[in-house]
């Protein structure tokens, strides 16, 4: 396992290798921002999850330093395995004692001033709804180390490539959408349910909105990046 800023520079490369990638099949990137964003504050990133596309997302979308909560089993393909190692959180559900170490070593990452991301799906949404229901995970550790929550909307994945099949790739646009903010002080352990459910309900409103209202091909026109002094 890489240092902290060992992991960095994976994180780095990856989002060189995405910018590459995407341009061989034809997807085009594209981010939007409802409000201003600090690349230099810390955040609990929060997405939906449908697609094989969206961990390439991930890499292309975040422009500061960032931890993702990944699925073990994705370290045993060849290559991609290593780097998903060296790069991502490892969460093993097998048994409460590998996901409780997967809950410290995001914890840690916190600690040292690193945002992390963490799709509350958990795994990918298969119906015909705009979210599955949410695990806990990603709110308890937000209202214990009061880490204000982005959500993250990808709006086009499923379209780039849908969870059928990794043979269903489309070239077309890649969109995401970095929401407000959402604090978390005021917030008790008692409360994740309250949070939870709030943060549920902005993004499905927001999936909603863009998802059904613009066409596919609508070009959205993004808020500036404010960037911090």
């Amino acid at each position: 396992m890489f240092g902290v800023k060992g992991g960095n520079l994976v994180y780095v490369a990856c989002n060189f290798w995405g910018r590459i990638w995407y341009g061989v099949i034809g997807i085009r990137h594209k981010e939007i921002y409802e409000v201003p964003h600090n690349r230099e504050a810390q955040y609990i990133f929060v997405a939906n999850h449908r697609s094989y596309m969206d961990i390439p997302a991930v890499v292309r979308c975040m422009h500061q330093p960032i931890r993702v909560l990944g699925k073990y089993e994705m370290v045993k393909y060849p290559v991609f395995g290593w780097i998903y190692r060296a790069a991502v959180i490892l969460v093993d559900r097998s048994s409460t004692e590998k996901r409780a170490k997967s809950v410290r070593a995001l914890k840690a990452a916190l600690k040292k001033r690193i945002s992390i991301f963490i799709f509350p799906e958990g795994t990918f949404n298969e119906t015909d709804k705009p979210l599955k229901e949410f695990y806990d995970g990603a709110f308890r550790i937000a209202i214990e180390t009061q880490t204000p929550i982005k959500p993250l909307l990808f709006l086009d994945t499923i379209d780039r490539l849908h969870w059928r099949g990794i043979f269903e790739l489309t070239p077309g646009r890649s969109a995401v959408v970095f929401m407000k903010e959402i604090p978390v002080h005021g917030y008790t352990m008692k409360q994740i349910q309250q949070l939870k459910q709030h943060v549920y309900e902005v993004m499905e409103e927001g999936l909603k909105k863009y998802r059904v209202t613009p066409s596919p091909r609508e070009e959205l026109s993004p808020i500036p990046l404010k960037r911090s002094n």
